[in-house]
């Protein structure tokens, strides 16, 4: 007998409130506030998240969280983990859009007999975070791992 996986749906709200130009303030239940807007390239300012920051802070958190919860599910004790991402913004045929964003995981690992299911989880993560399964710029994510 086939056993048909159920998948749930989800809705997620956020408000943005001009402050003054090229700021805007992001505004979400149980969340603080995020100041953003423009950045600096665009006649912006340098000290708030610009769209282009949140869509490879987006990448980056998605991962991160995506190997956790695989790391969890194959009961991988790490003891830190830590990455950083770039974005790559081009204008393509008269439009921006952030064409690459790669991230480069180091994970660390209780002890060596941890590697080979660590391994089994980064192998699945690019194809499970929802956020590189929904975006169109072409995601790279290098992982490495060391031993504490």
């Amino acid at each position: 007998m086939d056993v048909k996986k159920v998948y749930k749906s989800f809705r997620y709200h956020n408000k943005a409130v001009w402050q003054s130009p090229g700021r805007v303030l992001v505004q979400a239940a149980e969340h603080p506030d995020l100041p953003s807007g423009a950045p600096p390239e665009f006649r912006g300012h340098a000290d708030v998240w610009g769209p282009e920051d949140l869509l490879v802070a987006s990448v980056n958190v998605c991962l991160a969280t995506t190997f956790q919860a695989l790391a969890g599910a194959r009961k991988v004790e790490f003891t830190s983990y830590e990455s950083t991402a770039e974005g790559l913004l081009e204008n393509v045929e008269g439009k921006y859009q952030i064409t690459q964003v790669e991230v480069r995981a180091t994970i660390t690992l209780k002890d060596e007999q941890q590697r080979s299911a660590a391994q089994e989880a980064l192998a699945k993560v690019k194809e499970n975070c929802f956020i590189s399964n929904s975006i169109k710029a072409k995601v790279t994510y290098t992982p490495e791992i060391k031993l504490a």
